[in-house]
């Protein structure tokens, strides 16, 4: 049993129980999405912070470790939800915003951080496209419909883990010795996975609107089908109506 002190009473500590909807919204897979959305002031912090020297390449490799880390735990909290039957409202609702906020972070830092490889501009096409992605889902609740999420969204999570670790890493690396004469082309990686993500965002914010938008189209049908059916219904009773009415009563 779960208990915090709430009053104190002579010099002791009284305690009462959690609310057992509290304890069943906190479970382990939502406490693992709330570790992912604590990591994003560290990622930021050792980004940003002189605390940690590129020399060689601390900062670079611990921001790195931190983001794959928290990256991974998005499909790790996902699937001990599903297991062990512990899908709540809470964590419908954090893992989704959980996602956005380390992307979102994770770009606007890297716009100060790397600024050859990800300006500005950059950086709002992706956070817009999540912004866009997150109103049309608002939106089509509130209709009583959901967008589910797509192949093409899901393949650009990935390609976005990539593009953010290779521009930390570039940062102190541009190639990293492999074996011999063989080096890894980081800055290149870099360089492709960062338009590539630019073109996925779009592509991937293009197709949710058209599937919201199809939905939307094809309920305002439905709208529109119901009312005339229902139109046709009362014309004969209203055409009728007169007719009834005149008709004297007989004495």
């Amino acid at each position: 049993m779960i208990a915090f002190p709430f009053s104190v009473e002579d010099n002791q500590a009284v305690f009462r129980p959690l609310p057992e909807t509290l304890c069943a919204a906190v479970n382990l897979p939502n406490s693992i999405t709330l570790i992912r959305i604590c990591s994003i002031p560290l990622l930021i912090w050792i980004l940003s912070s002189s605390h940690f020297s590129s020399e060689h390449g601390a900062k670079e490799l611990l921001a790195s470790a931190i983001f794959i880390a928290a990256s991974m735990t998005d499909g790790i909290d996902g699937y001990l939800a599903r297991k062990r039957g512990q899908i709540t409202t809470m964590g419908i609702l954090l893992d989704p915003m959980a996602d956005k906020l380390l992307i979102a972070a994770a770009f606007v830092t890297l716009v100060q951080f790397n600024p050859s490889l990800v300006p500005a501009w950059i950086a709002v096409i992706i956070i817009g496209r999540e912004f866009l992605v997150s109103g049309l889902r608002s939106i089509a609740a509130s209709g009583g419909f959901t967008i589910e999420a797509s192949e093409l969204g899901k393949f650009k999570m990935v390609v976005q883990i990539v593009s953010v670790v290779a521009v930390i890493l570039d940062h102190r690396w541009k190639e990293w010795p492999v074996y011999g004469n063989f080096v890894f082309p980081v800055h290149w990686i870099a360089y492709v996975s960062i338009w590539f993500v630019v073109c996925v965002s779009l592509v991937s914010g293009v197709d949710y609107f058209a599937a919201f938008w199809s939905k939307i189209d094809r309920r305002v049908s439905k709208r529109r089908r119901r009312a005339f059916i229902l139109s046709r219904r009362q014309k004969p009773q209203a055409a009728t109506r007169p007719a009834d009415a005149d008709v004297a009563p007989t004495a």
